[in-house]
């Protein structure tokens, strides 16, 4: 299993929005990044993510799978843009921010931190298991 972490404005699609959608999930669209589309084209089914409320907010809020692998995202016909379904799994029993997990020095090397403004990005594997430590919530 591989982790990721995606992103998305709590005022456009927040995670009480995934949330709502239920098993059925959501699709992971609008993507416009080749790098973050690279990285949704490399997920399986049953990999985890981070939910992460960018803009406002600027923390992790919940666990999501992926329940759907790459494909076309509905939202364009341009071939080039695909995306995955996602559904969420629980909520953080703590929010996770940006500035807990700039000031734990075992996360510095996080896409979060080094590549702030991709949208889907890539967690380790330790990462994984220090964020969920932080924020109380079972892996």
């Amino acid at each position: 299993m591989a982790y990721w972490l995606f992103k998305s404005e709590p005022d456009v699609f927040g995670w009480e929005d995934l949330t709502a959608k239920g098993d059925a999930g959501e699709e992971w669209d609008g993507v416009r990044n080749y790098q973050a589309r690279n990285n949704m084209r490399a997920m399986a089914k049953g990999d985890r993510g981070f939910f992460y409320h960018s803009r406002s907010g600027l923390e992790i809020v919940g666990i999501v799978e992926v329940c759907a692998e790459a494909h076309q995202d509905s939202t364009t016909d341009d071939e080039r843009w695909d995306c995955v379904d996602v559904k969420a799994v629980r909520p953080f029993a703590k929010p996770v921010t940006l500035q807990d997990i700039k000031a734990d020095d075992r996360l510095s090397e996080m896409a979060l931190v080094k590549s702030s403004r991709l949208s889907v990005q890539p967690v380790t594997d330790d990462e994984w298991a220090i964020v969920c430590a932080l924020g109380d919530t079972k892996p």
